[in-house]
């Protein structure tokens, strides 16, 4: 009985370090690309990251059983790798073509997607009605909590007509970013079921590794793609600072989170990662001076209360 519940709370103490982390990647990556283009900001990061996931490996001797790895494990990170890169491609684009605030609501549906796939593909049905109702209420706190951000948006807008975030391409697109925003979400949801699966008798450090290997050319192609590598020469050096850290947060993220569903339930960890907003909202209130409203409290609590009441039933 003790070891089931020491095993209960292995996993989403690892989840919880995973929202923490993730949480200052938002921080560190707000104060990195103030000048510094996106998609470069985004490469550099993901550089560090395979570095320091590497470094995580050489330090807990696990790269020899690589040899282990069947080719089961191979195909299921490399695809969750791609479904990752996969996912960004689609969000960057989603961005070039629409306003943020239409775009970010609809990558964040990404965490409600994973429960249902999890639930539907990996068998996770214990309390099912329960977890239905607590997916549920987190969607209505995370819609509360973007609906914060839309008003905000629009009312730093009224000030300044004519300029729109993404370079004011909503109109000329029309509904062209909403394709890709939703393919993002599906392509993040997918990347935790099949980062599940492919890591099920993989040490959990290496198999971030690996995954990151696949992950780094697509961060790389997008910048190569788009004609942005001759930006790396003016990117700011105090900025850099702030990615570099920014990437070593994203690694320590990702290790924890594939830690947590490695052994955990899927359904419950890709939740209790999306409260890394708790720490995003922290740091607007305390540094940025950003208030806090009662729409956006509400919504903040109906994330925790669900996510917390969804970790107890697991």
């Amino acid at each position: 009985m003790l070891k089931g519940r020491g095993r209960v709370m292995g996993w989403v103490a690892a989840a919880v370090l995973s929202t923490f982390f993730a949480g200052v990647v938002s921080v560190l990556a707000k104060l990195g690309i103030q000048r510094t283009d996106s998609d470069v900001a985004t490469a550099i990061r993901t550089t560090v990251v395979l570095a320091f996931a590497w470094l995580v490996v050489a330090v807990v001797g696990s790269a020899p059983t690589m040899s282990a790895l069947t080719p089961r494990s191979w195909v299921f990170l490399g695809l969750s790798g791609l479904a990752t890169g996969a996912s960004w491609i689609c969000y960057f684009r989603a961005l070039s073509l629409g306003d943020v605030n239409r775009v970010v609501p609809i990558d964040k549906s990404s965490a409600v997607l994973a429960t249902l796939l999890a639930i539907a593909l990996l068998g996770e049905t214990a309390h099912l009605a329960a977890k239905l109702v607590c997916t549920a209420v987190i969607l209505l706190g995370t819609l509360l909590m973007i609906e914060r951000r839309e008003d905000a948006a629009d009312g730093g807008r009224e000030g300044r007509r004519g300029e729109q975030p993404c370079g004011g391409r909503e109109g000329r697109h029309g509904l062209g970013w909403l394709p890709y925003a939703i393919l993002a979400a599906v392509f993040a949801a997918l990347t935790s079921i099949l980062g599940r699966v492919g890591i099920e008798g993989v040490e959990s450090n290496l198999g971030t590794a690996l995954r990151t290997c696949v992950v780094l050319p697509m961060s790389w192609a997008i910048v190569l793609l788009r004609g942005k590598l001759g930006e790396l020469r003016s990117v700011d050096r105090r900025e850099l600072g702030f990615l570099l850290l920014s990437g070593v947060a994203t690694g320590a993220s990702w290790l924890c989170y594939y830690r947590a569903i490695q052994t955990g339930v899927v359904s419950v960890v890709v939740q209790i990662d999306k409260l890394s907003i708790l720490v995003s909202v922290a740091f607007a209130w305390l540094v940025l001076r950003e208030p806090l409203t009662r729409r956006a409290a509400l919504g903040l609590a109906l994330m925790v209360a669900g996510t917390v009441a969804m970790t107890l039933l697991a």
